[in-house]
């Protein structure tokens, strides 16, 4: 049976546009929608809809270092990405992906864009003193969720697990204090993550198509949400465990697999919402299925690195998910009960455009074309075509889960960077990163976001 010809470059093209004309429609109409109901009902708790942020055209020390960032990364990245030597690769594209969420942080300036992000009053870092007895904090912890409880925790705090406020603390402790550490921590483990991806694309799909994500994973409009928030951060650790997970199932790695479940636990008490991280990982195993039958020692030392994080916390005295029946409570007390679901369910995409740019878009277009070709493409292709699809998966369960309302474009940036790499099926790929940098330049110098 002879494969079918696959459609000419410029009829792949033209679809591709079509795809961005209706990501570009999508966010237009979220904008529109999102001012006349923030207008005329003040419902949405957010300036510049669907964004959390404010309109305030400006320049900063970072411009210059972002600009040049930029440039470089559209005129050499490709090729570089494709020549140099994978274990260069891997540090280059940590190294790239800082200066790029610094650059663009320092829009901002050091105050303002980095330093004081994690010390507002919803941030983790106004809690850091009441944590001066971490056991003792970790057994009342749940009895401050709620807003009619004394004492409330500030809304990040009572939003997420307290692995995520141990890590301040632990910062803290060992001298790393304020805001500007917490957030060159998040930054600059937060980058890591595109690196964490090319591993996994590399282990479950193969080396050309994951270095040809890896300019789209570095140059992502994501990094103007990556510095500073916490997120970023949480999301570096969901990558690297989906990635041990990936390097376990595929070299049969005992090792990998214990640190892979350790993270994944690590990644449940990071953020609640992060369970869904689950079919990612569901994902991995499907495409690495041959090496678990082979393998199935492996699940040992996964479940016993699973069982690490949450046996520690419980003992300590958290009960997951007690907190998280009241966490559900609580959304609803605040802004979360107010803020209407049937705007959020679709304007939430449009933030999700925002954050992973128009080239993302067609490139979930050829996603679905390669998915749709499966019998007759590339193996490799069709295998990262399934696990960006798996991905999207896991975005649209937060979606409709109604626990998203609004700010999804720091809090789904452990979703959308695995979006990322549909990018590999882009031709022209100079061009689609030129896309990729102006948006998030014009995002950065346009509006002041509240991430």
């Amino acid at each position: 049976m002879r494969t079918p010809p696959s459609a000419p470059p410029s009829l792949d093209l033209r679809r591709d546009l079509y795809a961005v004309a209706a990501a570009v429609l999508l966010v237009t109409v979220s904008v529109a929608v999102g001012r006349h109901i923030e207008d005329t009902r003040r419902t949405l708790f957010v300036d510049w809809p669907p964004l959390l942020a404010s309109w305030a055209p400006h320049l900063g020390p970072g411009t210059p270092a972002a600009v040049l960032v930029a440039i470089a990364t559209v005129a050499q990245g490709p090729a570089l990405a494709a020549r140099l030597p994978w274990r260069a690769l891997l540090p280059a594209a940590w190294g790239t992906a800082m200066a790029w969420i610094f650059s663009l942080a320092l829009v901002d300036g050091w105050d303002r864009g980095i330093a004081r992000r994690l010390t507002t009053r919803h941030e983790y870092l106004q809690v850091i003193d009441r944590f001066h007895d971490i056991p003792a904090a970790l057994r009342g912890f749940t009895g401050h969720i709620l807003l009619d409880s004394p004492d409330n925790w500030p809304a990040h705090i009572a939003g997420h697990p307290p692995a995520a406020t141990l890590t301040f603390v632990l910062l803290d402790r060992i001298g790393l204090r304020g805001g500007g550490w917490a957030g060159v921590w998040c930054i600059a483990v937060g980058a890591t993550a595109c690196v964490a991806v090319l591993v996994t694309i590399r282990a479950l799909a193969d080396e050309t198509l994951a270095r040809r994500a890896a300019p789209f994973l570095v140059l992502a409009p994501a990094a103007v949400w990556m510095g500073t928030s916490a997120d970023a951060y949480f999301a570096a650790v969901a990558a690297w465990a989906v990635a041990l997970l990936a390097l376990a199932v595929t070299r049969g790695s005992l090792g990998w697999a214990g640190a892979s479940g350790l993270l994944f636990g690590l990644t449940c008490y990071l953020s609640y919402g992060l369970t869904l991280v689950a079919l990612i990982a569901g994902a991995v195993l499907v495409l690495g299925r041959h090496g678990i039958r082979e393998r199935p020692a492996l699940s040992v030392p996964w479940l016993a690195g699973l069982a690490v994080v949450p046996a520690a916390f419980t003992i300590a005295g958290f009960d997951w998910w007690e907190a998280y029946r009241l966490l559900v409570t609580r959304y609803g007390q605040g802004a979360g009960g107010i803020r209407p679901y049937g705007y959020w369910v679709w304007a939430n995409l449009a933030c999700t455009v925002l954050v992973t740019g128009l080239a993302t878009a067609a490139g979930l277009r050829r996603t679905a074309a390669a998915l749709v070709r499966r019998r007759t493409g590339p193996p490799a292709a069709v295998r990262l075509a399934f696990l960006v699809s798996v991905a999207l998966l896991a975005l649209l369960v937060a979606d409709l889960s109604g626990m998203s309302k609004a700010e999804t474009e720091r809090i789904w940036l452990p979703f959308a960077l695995w979006l990322l790499p549909a990018c590999a099926f882009l031709t022209r790929p100079r061009a689609w990163l030129t896309a990729q940098a102006l948006l998030a330049l014009l995002l950065n110098h346009l509006l002041i976001t509240g991430w």
